[in-house]
């Protein structure tokens, strides 16, 4: 590892073949004098405050040789005359090219074989805004942005304890991408929180490109046959900061606005931030409602798709259900086409621009949906059951668990149309094993509180309790 040495052509020449000067326009250098000493600057142009850089250089030019002598290493003149709150010093010249590259500015002065690292830094980032996937009616309508630094002190705000901890640490080998551990001390499961830390450390990836799911993936153990969510995603310091309190680990990473909640059960998913922000019998209605969403969206068109197939089991008062006029293709086959219609027109959602989006939508399902109807492609029925699942997806916030139920339904539809009623039942238990088997981040169970059981836990997940009446364990504002 190379090293400053105390004479500044040589550091010079370390500082700059490990940033390589030459061939990056936005690294910029800023030679002066300071106490008839040679003194140069190192930073990113974009990332650095022009005041408070300026102030250090006027300071430093300002002294006398006296005053210099005085100081026999980086940190004492880094103490004595530098006035920037955030000041270290390095002895690697890796590491400080390192610290250049986050956004601090290095300082090296002939005589010092250190370098004075000043935190200066000043990340571009969007407005503190509501994030479109996670809204509210009431409450606070703030959110994360793409700054660490930014999306702390958000968190800070909500819980002024002493016993928040936010730990920094870094991943990639190339991207050293700076990631932060959220916790409470005094309330974490510390062997969970070990357990983290040490994957963390295995991380040996070069770059978190896709920032959070990078991450995730890296923490995962590889289950390509599991489509459901084992972590979960907010961009909302509410609940971040509800979550944290219970005990739970959030994970947020540089240049992604996502915080990760590590400890997540299948049955967090039934609570919403809006069931918090209404009284706590509105609270637990919404609840109710969106678990019987939950299993609709998985059984409706398997369990009427099952009853076509077999019209003997259709009950009088279902004969509605019956499928009367003759179509050109077989029914499964209209199921599959119309699930993947549906995700075409998603994707084409998200390339239309903004101005056209809503109109597009709603012209390309009617369009698309009633002339399918009227070429005899598709019956009425399918549209319609479909049209409801499309919908009912959108009843919980969690992209992820919307595509672990598709696929846990078309599964079912497949199922079903091989075997009938004996591959409906096979893969509805392979579906619930499959889920059984699965862990979290952690290793724990993804069933909790149901396996294994824990009666309060449960209670607080199923019933909106009022905060006056919960423990803080489990009931919290998510």
């Amino acid at each position: 590892m190379e090293v400053f040495t105390g004479t500044i052509e040589k550091d010079i020449q370390l500082i700059e073949n490990s940033l390589r000067i030459e061939d990056n326009f936005d690294i910029h250098q800023k030679e002066f004098v300071s106490g008839e000493r040679k003194a140069k600057l190192y930073f990113v142009n974009a990332f650095t405050k022009d005041e408070a850089l300026q102030k250090v250089i006027l300071r430093l030019t300002l002294l006398k040789k006296k005053e210099l002598s005085q100081c026999s290493r980086a940190k004492e003149l880094s103490e004595r005359f530098i006035s920037h709150a955030e000041c270290s010093v390095e002895k690697s010249a890796k590491r400080a090219s390192l610290a250049v590259l986050s956004g601090a500015t290095a300082l090296i002065v002939d005589g010092f074989d250190e370098a004075i690292i000043i935190d200066c830094r000043s990340y571009p980032s969007k407005s503190i805004e509501e994030p479109d996937s996670d809204r509210v009616l009431r409450g606070s309508h703030d959110g994360f942005c793409e700054t660490l630094m930014i999306n702390a002190a958000l968190i800070r705000r909500r819980l002024r304890d002493t016993n928040l901890t936010i730990r920094n640490m870094k991943a990639g080998r190339r991207s050293n991408t700076d990631l932060f551990i959220c916790y409470l001390d005094d309330k974490v499961d510390k062997k969970s929180l070990r357990v983290l830390l040490r994957k963390i450390d295995e991380i040996s990836v070069n770059t978190l490109s896709m920032s959070q799911e990078s991450l995730v993936e890296c923490l995962l153990p590889n289950q390509w046959y599991n489509p459901f969510p084992r972590i979960r995603y907010t961009e909302r310091p509410d609940t971040v900061a509800a979550t944290v309190a219970e005990g739970n680990i959030v994970l947020m990473i540089d240049n992604s606005p996502c915080a990760v909640i590590v400890e997540t059960s299948f049955f967090d998913f039934i609570q919403n931030s809006n069931d918090y922000y209404f009284p706590p019998m509105i609270g637990s209605y919404l609840r109710y409602v969106r678990m019987i969403v939950f299993l609709l969206t998985m059984i409706t068109t398997p369990v009427w798709y099952l009853l076509i197939i077999n019209p003997q089991w259709i009950p009088p008062w279902l004969d509605f259900i019956r499928i009367e006029e003759p179509v050109c293709l077989p029914v499964i086959f209209q199921l599959l086409l119309v699930e993947l219609v549906i995700d075409a027109l998603k994707l084409a959602s998200l390339n239309t621009p903004n101005s056209l989006n809503a109109s597009f939508s709603v012209i390309g399902a009617l369009v698309l949906g009633q002339f399918a109807v009227d070429a005899k492609w598709f019956v009425s029925e399918v549209v319609l059951y479909m049209a409801f699942v499309a919908v009912a997806n959108y009843s919980q916030p969690s992209f992820e668990l919307g595509y672990a139920f598709k696929f846990s339904r078309v599964f079912l539809l497949v199922m079903t149309a091989l075997f009938n009623v004996y591959g409906f039942v096979a893969s509805f238990l392979l579906i619930f094993l499959v889920i059984s088997r699965t862990k979290t981040v952690t290793g724990k169970s993804y069933l909790y509180p149901l396996y294994p059981f824990d009666k309060n836990a449960l209670k607080s997940l199923v019933v909106r309790r009022n905060i006056k009446n919960s423990t803080g364990q489990n009931d919290g504002e998510k």
